[in-house]
């Protein structure tokens, strides 16, 4: 399939630049899976929307501050890091980081952050060509450098600088695993109110973790998306997570999935478990690998709905939401979702696909 069979033409003006004014307060989009059917909701109508016996699984990775800015020792100009995950490279504290303007950022330079510690690029020829780089640190960097140095990692789309209130709005209310570098931005729609009218009901909830990483966000750059390669994240389920899945599967319960990182995580696990010399596709704990990428033709094997964002044109999320409910159905819904004038990305509305 061609990348370009997934675009969409978005008025930049439905970029949400702000999240809502109050969380939770959000409109929500309900997709038929199968018939494509569009009903249009708020976030607060999400109860009485959720089928009786629904499991939801939830990611709980707490995004850190991960977006910073070096000052080149040799020009006196600021650069600009994301870190990515620390790697296991040589001796020292080496971090995977995503520079801007990569090609002028070459290894052996050395680079002075807000506290007066110093990086340098190390010479690796795997990112050669491209924007990542290896920086090495002579002391072992911990969450409290991040919180001094950092700033919360706002998307590009969003044309602002990330301010105090972001540091709040841009993390899930339910979020405790510090790692990514990125929100999992479906549950922002959730507070604790909702939560609590979930259980409520009796909805049965659990949390997996996988860290946001580049394999969720890096653009689609080739033309056949079969060729695109996708960078490895990591996700942990623990024993009490996978046990109740695997009973909700065994029980015939739909598992409804919140957020791609979600379906990410189970569709893995469950891949993994076919593979297994038991082949039973049970899903066993642990802490793993993936750069699964889902496009239309991919089979699932967990997750049976999807609680989502609006994603970007072009994009492995657009293509993943494609293989759930159609790549139709869901162009139709997005061109419907623009003509509703629906707040996009991020920071934007919601949508439920069952």
């Amino acid at each position: 399939m061609k990348r370009t069979d997934f675009y969409f033409d978005l008025p930049e003006e439905l970029i949400a630049q702000r999240p809502s004014a109050v969380r939770g307060q959000d409109r929500l989009m309900l997709l038929g899976r199968n018939s494509g059917a569009v009903a249009h909701h708020k976030m607060d109508d999400l109860p009485g929307l959720i089928d009786d016996g629904a499991l939801m699984v939830f990611n709980n990775s707490r995004v850190r501050r991960a977006r910073l800015f070096g000052v080149k020792e040799t020009t006196g100009r600021e650069v600009e890091f994301m870190f990515l995950n620390q790697a296991a490279f040589g001796e020292g504290c080496v971090w995977n980081t995503m520079v801007k303007n990569a090609k002028k950022q070459k290894a052996g330079m050395r680079y002075q952050f807000p506290d007066g510690s110093v990086g340098v690029i190390l010479d690796d020829p795997q990112n050669a060509g491209t924007e990542f780089r290896l920086l090495k640190f002579d002391f072992a960097i911990t969450e409290g450098w991040f919180e001094k140095n950092g700033h919360i990692p706002l998307p590009p789309y969003i044309k602002r600088e990330d301010e105090a209130s972001d540091g709040e709005r841009y993390q899930n209310v339910y979020a405790d695993q510090t790692g990514s570098a990125a929100c999992p931005t479906a549950g922002l729609h959730f507070t604790e109110e909702m939560l609590g009218r979930l259980s409520q009901k009796g909805v049965e909830r659990v949390f997996v973790t996988l860290h946001v990483g580049l394999g969720t966000f890096l653009p689609v750059r080739e033309d056949q998306i079969e060729d695109h390669k996708m960078h490895e994240e990591i996700f942990t389920i623990e024993a009490d997570a996978a046990n109740k899945i695997n009973q909700a599967k065994k029980d015939g319960r739909p598992i409804l999935a919140v957020g791609t990182t979600s379906v990410r995580t189970l569709e893995s696990a469950a891949n993994e478990a076919l593979t297994d010399q038991n082949a039973d596709g049970l899903i066993r704990p642990g802490t793993r690998g993936t750069s699964i990428f889902m496009y239309p033709g991919y089979k699932f094997k967990v997750v049976d709905q999807m609680f989502t964002n609006f994603h970007t044109p072009e994009s492995t999320l657009i293509m993943l939401v494609s293989a759930f409910a159609g790549r139709e159905n869901i162009l139709a819904a997005y061109n419907e979702a623009v003509r509703e004038r629906y707040r996009f990305f991020s920071y934007g509305d919601c949508m439920l696909i069952k």
